[in-house]
This record gives structure tokens, C-alpha cells and sequence, in this order.
């Protein structure tokens, strides 16, 4: 039996969004969505959350967090990586050894139990890839966008087969897939930060999230859908009692 610990962060200082991680949406802090679709997943020994604010600290043992440790201001800037802290999480853990660790961003908030009960079993049938990462469809393609060059504009992408039309001047499903990763969730092995550096590793098994599942919120615009989204029944928040 595998043993998978969530890793929670929650790091002060939103800037697009001021408190994002725990501003209140619904009636419950955005964090709390999280909290609970991973305590009702069953599936994780502990549920930590890596945060640098005492304030969140309380707030995340309120709904059933553990918050062991405080991330250093250093590692809870807007620039900081993610290997940063989750190397900082998992070293304070010491002695308690996990062989898996699964991150979930609060800005998540319509990741429900089922969403991470299906990522686990599918990382599970893949035991010899590092990771497993959240992807969706994109909805601007990059075979549309276009890069400068001095005075001049350049695709982004080029259609390989040059007899063929130009990537930009195709219809959308003309276009070949591209996916794009989203904030809902990712699991690795524990060893993958230490042997690789990384937080992901070189071999990845993508995760296709469903409807809402993996809508982040990062701006205001997306505060405002997501209230939509719940106020009109299109998307469900994680039960919390």
C-alpha cells in the first residue's frame, strides 16, 4: 500500500486577487474546497498545507488541515518555483516518509473527491512513469498566436508540411490537439524532486480533468464566473459540514 500524503499552498500576498486563498466564496474560504475534497477522498494519510501566514495556518486547521511547519517568506514570493516549496514540505516532514505526494492549488475550488480518487487510480497504472499531471484541450491554440520579430510577426507554431495551409489560417479542429496543464491537481512520486529536480520528472501521465474540474481562479474575471457558475447550478463546490 502505497503511502500519498496532499500538499496544500497557500502562500499570503495574492496580488490579482488580495487574501485569494482565503477570501470567501460561497460562505466558506476558497481554501476550505480544497481541504475538503482531500480529507473526503480518502486517500491521503495527511492533508498539510505549506503556507507562510499564520492567519491561513489557522484557517486550514479550522476545516481540517494539518499545518505543521510555516514556509519561509523567501519561498512564498510571486517568483518563487514550486520545487522550492514542496522540497522545503517534504523535508520538514522527516521521519514520516511518504512515497507519493499530491499538490492541490486552492484556486481549484470545483475539484470534488472523485476527481482526485480517479487521478490516484490512474497514477497507480502507471507505476513506472514520475508523475501525473491535470491537463484540458486548449481553447486558444497556439498554432494561432504569433511571436515578434523586430518590425515583423511570426507564428508561434509553423505547420510542419509547408504544401499545406498555414496552422493560423485553419478552423480550430482542423488543428492537431494541444492541451494545456491546469491548476487542479499533480502527483509524483516522492523521489522525482530529489532524483530529478523537479517536481514532475521526464516521464508524465496526463489526467484529463472533466466539465469544471479543473477551473482556476486567478484574476478577478474568474472570481466572478465561478460565482456565476454556483449561483446558476452549471458547477458543484465540495460538501462541507
Amino acid at each position: 500500500m502505497n503511502k500519498v500524503i496532499a500538499l496544500i499552498p497557500a502562500r499570503s500576498g495574492s496580488k490579482r486577487i488580495p487574501n485569494k486563498n482565503i477570501k470567501e466564496l460561497h460562505g466558506h474560504p476558497l481554501i476550505a474546497y480544497t481541504i475538503k475534497a482531500a480529507l473526503n477522498s480518502k486517500i491521503f494519510s495527511r492533508v498539510i498545507v505549506s503556507t507562510d501566514s499564520e492567519e491561513i495556518r489557522d484557517i486550514a486547521l479550522r476545516y481540517g488541515a494539518q499545518a505543521p511547519f510555516l514556509r519561509p517568506k523567501d519561498m512564498a514570493s510571486d517568483t518563487a518555483s514550486d520545487i522550492e516549496w514542496v522540497s522545503h514540505a517534504l523535508g520538514e516532514l522527516g521521519d514520516d516518509l511518504t512515497d507519493c505526494f499530491s499538490i492541490l492549488r486552492p484556486t481549484s475550488p470545483f475539484r470534488q473527491p472523485e476527481t482526485i480518487q480517479r487521478a490516484w487510480k490512474k497514477f497507480l497504472e502507471h507505476p513506472n512513469y514520475d508523475s501525473l499531471r491535470a491537463i484540458e484541450k486548449v481553447s486558444q491554440h497556439p498554432g494561432k498566436m504569433w511571436r515578434q520579430e523586430g518590425d515583423y510577426i511570426k507564428p508561434l507554431m509553423e505547420n510542419p508540411d509547408k504544401n499545406d495551409t498555414p496552422w493560423h489560417s485553419k478552423q480550430y479542429h482542423a488543428l492537431p490537439e494541444v492541451y494545456v496543464q491546469n491548476a487542479s491537481l499533480e502527483i509524483a512520486w516522492t523521489k522525482v524532486p530529489l532524483e530529478h529536480g523537479t517536481i514532475a520528472g521526464e516521464k508524465i501521465v496526463p489526467f484529463f480533468t472533466e466539465g469544471y474540474e479543473g477551473f482556476d481562479i486567478n484574476k478577478f474575471e474568474d472570481w466572478i464566473i465561478a460565482e456565476y457558475l454556483i449561483n446558476n447550478n452549471l458547477a458543484q463546490l465540495p460538501s462541507i459540514k
